[in-house]
């Protein structure tokens, strides 16, 4: 939830940067259905109660590959490569940990989360986690809106989304040799 709300932000200061929003219709992505279909699958799991399952770890590992392929087709977008980089941070984690994003039970506590190792949850607090420190070791306190635990990897995906909104929009916190230079031929696959 922390990224829907970064991303928001990084949408809502454009005006303020002296960017157009509008230009942000220009931009056609390749092969978008990809992305569509690994949050589609993310949100999915998330909403659909269940124990954790070996079938429900590799559908989860399974959407970060897709992620990272609409990001190399679409590589010529400015920015996208720190969201790939974050996705990538993301994805390592969770395949070394079989398919589970690692956390620490004080993570979980302290952003007001269940620590349940029965059910299924995209950040586990697990016994002997692999990489931990690319796992959701960052809390948002729990009296804080949209608390939750997240990962370096989160941070840079935001990052990214945010320059590539700003980039592409013209925003002034761009130096203009990294602004989107117009519409280019992304067109949908």
């Amino acid at each position: 939830m922390i990224l829907v709300v970064l991303v928001a932000s990084a949408f809502a200061t454009v005006p303020l940067a002296g960017g157009r929003l509008g230009a942000l219709l220009e931009l056609r992505f390749r092969a978008a259905w990809l992305l569509g279909l690994a949050f589609g699958i993310q949100i999915a799991l998330a909403l659909l109660p269940g124990e954790s399952s070996d079938l429900r770890l590799a559908v989860h590992a399974a959407t970060y590959p897709m992620g990272l392929m609409f990001v190399w087709i679409n590589r010529d977008v400015p920015g996208l490569w720190l969201v790939a980089s974050g996705a990538l941070a993301n994805g390592v984690a969770i395949v070394a940990n079989g398919g589970v994003m690692p956390t620490t039970a004080e993570a979980l506590r302290t952003a007001g989360l269940a620590v349940d190792p029965e059910v299924f949850a995209n950040s586990a607090a697990l016994s002997d986690p692999r990489l931990l420190f690319l796992g959701d070791v960052f809390a948002i306190p729990s009296w804080v809106p949209f608390a939750n635990v997240f990962s370096i990897g989160d941070v840079l995906i935001a990052v990214g989304v945010a320059y590539t909104v700003h980039a592409v929009c013209g925003s002034r916190l761009i130096p203009g040799r990294f602004r989107w230079s117009g519409p280019r031929a992304l067109e949908s696959a």
